[in-house]
């Protein structure tokens, strides 16, 4: 697979993605009024950004205490096999689980991380026996429970 470069992104891009970092619900006449642009050319740039995947997507951040899930979670897995069937079968069984709200792929010893949440301990006891224990090729799982965040995932730096 080839990647292509990431686009060129110049003074005025950069302003107009810290701002909907920031916001991403500002209308664009508020948007380019901020980043010193008026709204035809900030219109053409942000739709640029979204078509070349500078901008994934739009979403709004909740805070998963407020909704019942104060529980995080940062999990290593490591899987018995590093056969493509297996691994494949794994990532679709992480992705169908809502808990789950991020995994990546790791370098050392375990071979993902992942980030999950859960209303409570026995919640996430549910969880780690009956579902992230029992997914394909799963051979060993470290658990580490997050006691304070010092800092929210928040804006890339841009």
């Amino acid at each position: 697979m080839v990647k292509s470069a990431p686009p060129v992104l110049d003074a005025a891009d950069r302003r107009i993605l810290r701002e909907l970092q920031r916001d991403g619900r500002l209308p664009i006449v508020a948007l380019a009024e901020r980043v010193g642009l008026s709204a035809t050319p900030c219109q053409r740039r942000v739709k640029r950004l979204e078509e070349e995947g500078v901008i994934a997507r739009y979403a709004a951040i909740l805070d998963p205490r407020r909704v019942g899930l104060p529980l995080h979670a940062f999990v290593q897995v490591a899987l018995a096999s590093h056969a493509e069937e297996v691994a494949r079968a794994f990532h679709t069984a992480i992705a169908e689980r809502p808990e789950v709200l991020a995994a990546y792929v790791m370098s050392g010893d375990m071979d993902y991380m992942l980030h999950v949440v859960a209303a409570d301990f026995e919640a996430y006891a549910e969880f780690a026996l009956k579902a992230l224990l029992r997914m394909p090729g799963v051979k060993e799982t470290r658990s580490s429970f997050v006691l304070s965040a010092l800092k929210q995932p928040g804006e890339v730096p841009v």
